[in-house]
């Protein structure tokens, strides 16, 4: 999972939100374009083109407005900003899963669940060099159930995590890397106002504080 750093919501979402009177309330099924874009293009550029959960790079066509506690159960956060976050919307190939947004649609768990803008989430999973997913500690329920929901662990992540990480790792660099290789790559992947970051920066990121650790 990929964390999410909120900025402010758009002021013309906040502008028509703010028109609700006696004879009319706003609700996210009477939010149309350009509005609806405008808020989807905000969530897009806080996320550095990202997807909140897997971290792939995605776009308006193929990312969709996700509500992380589903509107049709919490209905009052259908509109609450920090509610809102953009995610995949459909399977990449016809025979390649969903995953995601999608694939969770209404599933929600007040007790085994992990937001993307919880401080540290992404250090609650660990990465494989074959790009496979799992929870970082065993007994972290909270994490294992985030994978299975979200299916963080279908082999089109998998791969694409795998190529992300063998980019930078591969063997000459990991018979070579000092402490401090390792140290300045987590510093350029997690420093904040770096809007040029590669897919499955926090993957890479993480892998490296892997190794670190070990």
């Amino acid at each position: 999972m990929k964390q999410l750093i909120k900025g402010t919501e758009p002021a013309s979402f906040s502008q028509w939100k703010n028109e609700a009177n006696v004879e009319w309330t706003p609700t996210y099924t009477t939010l149309q374009n350009p509005l609806k874009k405008e808020l989807h293009d905000s969530l897009l550029t806080e996320q550095n083109f990202s997807c909140c959960y897997c971290g792939r790079e995605v776009g308006l066509t193929d990312s969709h407005i996700e509500h992380f506690r589903p509107q049709s159960l919490y209905v009052p956060l259908a509109l609450d900003y920090q509610n809102l976050h953009a995610s995949c919307i459909r399977a990449t190939t016809p025979d390649t899963p969903l995953h995601c947004g999608h694939l969770k649609d209404n599933w929600f768990d007040e007790v085994f669940y992990i937001s993307p803008m919880e401080d540290g989430c992404e250090l609650r999973f660990r990465y494989l060099i074959s790009g496979e997913i799992q929870a970082s500690e065993r007994g972290d329920l909270a994490a294992s159930k985030m994978i299975d929901v979200l299916a963080l662990d279908i082999a089109y992540l998998n791969n694409r995590r795998e190529q992300a990480i063998r980019g930078v790792f591969d063997n000459n660099f990991l018979s070579e890397a000092s402490d401090e290789d390792l140290g300045k790559i987590i510093a350029g992947l997690r420093a904040t106002g770096n809007e040029n970051k590669p897919a499955f920066s926090h993957v890479i990121a993480r892998y490296a504080e892997q190794l670190l650790a070990s």
